[in-house]
């Protein structure tokens, strides 16, 4: 290493490094700056280190990456993003599951996320919180929001002469055809 050190590239004077540091919001990036000014005025790297606030380590990383990569490399850089629990091939699999609905036969007319959660510890075997998941489903493209519950056994043709047989007497005064007026009617 020599007597002085790892070299500091010259582009910048110290004194044009002490300015852009006054200047710096991010206070990590201005102690780094002022610094690398005060080994290019010729401290030893210890004290320039010091009178920064810093380590010498944390000094000599500092100008390892000013030599790099110039005044951005300075800077704080974001951590990668945590990669997600389920796998692509996982989450292709969930939004079959989702977009299909649940079985009959268990007893659940929509999915809910906790019924979601427990599906996906006994196919994946990975677990989740119902809040985690809430997420992970936005994502996929779907809402949180169900349908309407419809009983697995309910009889479409009984409900239809229900509603007939509704139809033909007058609710609070309404007429059945402002009745009909109010009924607003999605595709699923």
């Amino acid at each position: 290493m020599g007597a002085r050190g790892l070299p500091v590239r010259q582009d910048l004077s110290s004194s044009e490094l002490r300015r852009l540091a006054g200047r710096e919001r991010d206070p990590a990036a201005a102690r780094r700056m002022y610094a690398i000014a005060n080994a290019l005025e010729g401290m030893m790297r210890a004290e320039a280190a010091r009178l920064a606030g810093m380590e010498r380590q944390a000094l000599h990383d500092a100008v390892v990456r000013y030599n790099a990569e110039g005044i951005s490399g300075l800077y704080n850089r974001r951590p990668p993003p945590r990669p997600g629990r389920l796998t692509e091939a996982e989450l292709h699999e969930l939004a079959e599951i989702i977009r299909a609905g649940p079985d009959p036969e268990q007893g659940l007319s929509a999915w809910t996320l906790p019924e979601l959660c427990r599906e996906i510890e006994a196919r994946f075997n990975k677990s989740f919180h119902p809040a985690a998941l809430s997420r992970v489903v936005r994502r996929l493209g779907f809402s949180r929001q169900k349908a309407r519950p419809r009983h697995p056994r309910s009889d479409p043709a009984a409900q239809e002469a229900f509603k007939k047989r509704r139809s033909g007497s007058n609710q609070r005064g309404q007429s059945s055809a402002s009745r009909q007026a109010d009924n607003v009617v999605v595709p699923r």
